[in-house]
This record gives C-alpha cells, structure tokens and sequence, in this order.
C-alpha cells in the first residue's frame, strides 16, 4: 500500500483508518531514517492527532483524505522549522503556509514531517545541507541527487506515498532520476511558488515525487491555481486526462553525446522502442541553442540568488554572529552562515551583475535565454513531446564530485533548458543498470510545450501501462 492510489482506496472501502496509514508510514521512517537521513523533522505528534480527527470527522472527505506526505525544508509550514538546508536559517519557524501546504490541507492530506534538501536548493547531490548527507536507497554509498534529494528518498524509500520538492534546474526531476521514483515539474506558474523559499524566481517550481505517474495525475490537480500571492501564477486545468493519437515523439541529438553513459544510453533507447510499439513516430528534433543552456543557467541563476539571498543578514531573523559592529555583524554573520557553494554563487551572480560586467553577462545570458525558448517553440511545432535521458549517468558516489564544482554542475545538462524555457517535463523509471551487483536506477526525460501538463503525465502514463 505505497502508492496514493491504493492508499485511497483502502481508506474508501474501511480497509484501514487514517491513523493506521499514518502509523504504518512513521513506523518505516522511523525504521530507515537514521541511516538515509531523508526527514529533518518529523511531525508524529501533529500527523497522529491530525489523522485522528479524519477519522472522526462527518464532513465530506477531501480528495487526498488520510493521505501521508512530506514537505521539502524550504517549503514553509506554519509553525515548522524552515531551514532550507542550511545553518543561516537553524532555528527559524514558518509564520504561515506555504500555497501549496493550504491546498494539500484543504483535501485533508496529512503531513508528516519535513525532508533534507541542499543548502538553499544549491546542489545535485544532497551533498550541501548543513544536516547531513541523505544517502540512496538503492546503494548507501550513493548519492540521492538533489536538491530535493531527502524528498525523493522519502518516497523510494516507503517513508511517504508522496512529497513536495522545488525545481529550479533539475531539483525534482534528476534526484526522482536517481531513486527511481517520479519526479514532476509543472509549467512554470502552475503551481503558486507563495511559501516557497526562493532560490532563483525566474525558474523556481513546486512539483512533486510519487511512485507512480498515475499518483502525480491524481495529486497535479490539487496543488495548481491562481494565486494572488503570486503575480506568475495562472489557471491551468488537468482534471479530465487526455487521450493520446499519433503520438510524435522529438529526439534531440544534443540529447545524446559522448558524455553520455553507454548503459544510460541502452535503457532509453528500449523505452523509444516501447512507445514505438505503441505505434508512437519518433522523429529527429533541432534544439540549437540547447548547448548553451547550462551556461545560460549559470549565469542567471546565480544573479537572482545574489539578489534574494541578501536578505539573509542575521538582523531580523536566523542565524546571527555577533560583532562590534553591524557592519562587521552583517559579514560574520553571512560568512558563518552560509555554506561554500551558496557563498560560491552569491559572488558569481553579484560579479556577473555588476557595473562593466551586466551587459556583457547578464543581459546577453537572457538573450539567450530567449532563443532557448523559441527553440522549444518550434520543435513542438512538430512534435508532442521530447524525451531525453534524465541525467547523464546513474548517482554517483558520496563524495565523488564535491571538490570540483563544474563536475556536479554537468549533472544538470539535461534538465536546466526546461526552467529556462518554463516548460513542464517529468522524470519517470526506465530500465535500470547493473553495477557492483547492485541495480541503479535510470530516469526518462519527458518535456512538453508550455501549459501542455495534462498531455505530458498522459504520455508518462503510456509507458507505465
């Protein structure tokens, strides 16, 4: 009973009651926490009671009634800590919910507690909270991915039917890739970012771990909406699923370089062949400015943390290094609060916006950045969705890429061209690869044009049967 639909039917036709699921879930966190280190907090007091009362209730039942979730660290929860990985936020407690957190209370879903997360979502491996490494499931000595690696473990692991994550490159989609789990990002604006702890906000979205395709149709619904907390925010309805004829599939070459992983490589040309049985035409796409999305990224990226990220001084809330004076308080403070790759990119967005230097980065990175897009636009001229390898390789060792930078920032190759362009994609489980005897998952890339959410998880849920 680990995915959200079994669970809701369980609880529909009194096969269980809404404390039991609850109880059964915080038994195996309890079970594998420790050594996956997925949860920072977990909430079993609040869940137990909360479950308890929906039991009880006579009122009619939300859509996600009794059903156990997690939510990322840099999601806010009232009354919860919100630290988004790091040691600047260590004891900082949400004054209020998250969009999405009232929306998933609304349907009367139960929280159980909030999971690990790179410092500020600035990571691919889990590797840059300041709580710890959260481990694989599928290989302890493996990394999770990242950002949102804790949320991803949570639901490979059985720890929750379902989690919240944030994706800002990848942040969903290539942890999901790495656990074998799924991972979905919507388009941009689908989901109201209000309550979510910005990284960049041009290309930061709420989406969504499961195990199945189906769980991410059944949950995508009830998480979207206009928001008036959120100016980026739109309408966007999925409710009624989409039927699929003539499917055109787009394969990118770009896609598919000598970077890539042979095994990689293997396993999603026997998911091609899949859709090809199912009488799907795969067809060569142009992408030709795709080779430059991951500089694109890390140019303006690292810009917009530059400029949310200077709030965090120590003056009016978190972490605060006391000095003789504020302007030697305001330093030490950031200094020893802020981890390396989180002050690594505050100096590269606020070089790459400074005077001599905007123009010549910044400004020509969003150029870019628009071409980018516009290739999108046309390829989905001719086709419906483009499918990829998530991740250039299966996850990597626990300390593997650490001490170079640029290694880890190739993780996010194939995933960073979908933020830049807003576009919604989805990480699913392709066949996986053998190594040391042990089974390491593979994820397929999906990408769609923007707004195209339902037509993208039908297609996802093709390949799942």
């Amino acid at each position: 009973m680990n995915s959200v639909t079994s669970i809701l039917k369980a609880l529909r036709t009194k096969q269980t009651s809404c404390v039991e699921v609850a109880q059964s879930f915080l038994k195996v966190v309890k079970e594998k926490n420790k050594e996956l280190n997925a949860f920072v907090d977990v909430d079993e007091k609040s869940a137990l009671k909360h479950a308890e009362l929906l039991d009880q209730s006579h009122t009619t039942p939300g859509h996600l009634t009794g059903v156990p979730y997690a939510t990322k660290d840099n999601i806010l929860v009232q009354g919860s800590l919100a630290r988004a990985g790091s040691q600047m936020l260590e004891n900082y407690r949400a004054p209020y919910n998250a969009t999405v957190v009232k929306k998933l209370n609304k349907q009367n879903a139960v929280r159980l507690g909030t999971t690990n997360m790179d410092e500020f979502a600035m990571g691919s491996s889990t590797e840059t909270s300041a709580f710890g490494v959260t481990k694989n499931p599928h290989d302890l000595e493996r990394v999770s991915g990242g950002s949102s690696g804790g949320s991803a473990v949570a639901v490979a692991a059985g720890m929750v039917p379902f989690a919240l994550g944030s994706d800002t490159g990848g942040s969903i989609r290539q942890p999901a890739a790495f656990c074998g789990v799924v991972g979905y990002k919507p388009s941009y604006g689908a989901v109201s970012r209000h309550g979510l702890i910005a990284m960049a906000s041009s290309l930061d979205q709420i989406g969504t771990f499961t195990r199945t395709v189906e769980d991410a149709q059944l949950i995508a619904p009830h998480l979207m909406g206009k928001d008036k907390f959120d100016a980026s925010s739109y309408s966007l309805e999925i409710a009624e699923p989409v039927e699929i004829k003539n499917l055109k599939i787009g394969i990118a070459p770009e896609h598919f370089s000598e970077s890539l992983d042979a095994r990689v490589n293997d396993s999603i040309q026997k998911a091609l062949q899949v859709y090809k049985g199912m009488g799907a035409k795969i067809q060569e796409i142009e992408l030709p400015h795709a080779e430059y999305a991951l500089a694109v990224y890390y140019i303006l990226m690292p810009s917009e943390v530059s400029s949310n990220l200077a709030r965090f001084d120590g003056v009016r809330y978190g972490f605060s290094e006391q000095a003789k004076s504020m302007t030697d308080e305001y330093l030490a403070t950031r200094y020893k609060g802020f981890g390396r790759e989180v002050k690594r990119r505050i100096m590269l967005g606020t070089y790459t916006l400074s005077s001599g230097y905007y123009d010549a980065y910044y400004k020509k990175a969003q150029q870019v950045r628009a071409l980018i897009a516009h290739d999108y636009k046309k390829a989905f001229e001719k086709v419906d969705v483009i499918i990829s390898p998530t991740t250039p390789t299966p996850a990597f060792k626990i300390g593997e890429k650490t001490t170079d930078p640029l290694t880890m920032y190739l993780e996010d190759i194939y995933t960073v061209g979908v933020n830049l362009a807003g576009l919604p994609a989805i990480s699913i489980p392709a066949d996986p690869v053998e190594e040391n005897e042990k089974q390491l998952p593979v994820g397929m890339h999906l990408i769609a044009n923007q707004q195209k959410d339902a037509q993208l998880l039908a297609v996802a849920r093709m390949y799942e049967g």
